[in-house]
């Protein structure tokens, strides 16, 4: 018994045996859109950390030019 699975992008039936050089999908012309969509960022995979990550925002350039002014001048010497 030969396994089927849908296309990811047409969802046409596709056997699961070397004979399909495309598999998952149909066609080349569905691998392309596919990847055309990865590319265009319009697809990705999730990262990072979960519903309990903390959350960080980046400093404004103000806050950091602040930061900085406070620095003895030791600081920015090598």
């Amino acid at each position: 018994m030969t396994t089927e699975v849908n296309c990811p992008n047409c969802k046409a039936k596709v056997k699961w045996t070397t004979l399909s050089k495309f598999r998952p999908f149909c066609s080349k012309q569905c691998q392309l859109i596919d990847l055309g969509e990865w590319a265009d960022e319009g697809k990705s995979i999730p990262c990072g950390g979960g519903k309990d990550a903390e959350i960080t925002e980046l400093p404004d350039i103000e806050d950091i030019e602040a930061m900085l002014s406070q620095q003895d001048s030791g600081f920015f010497k090598d």
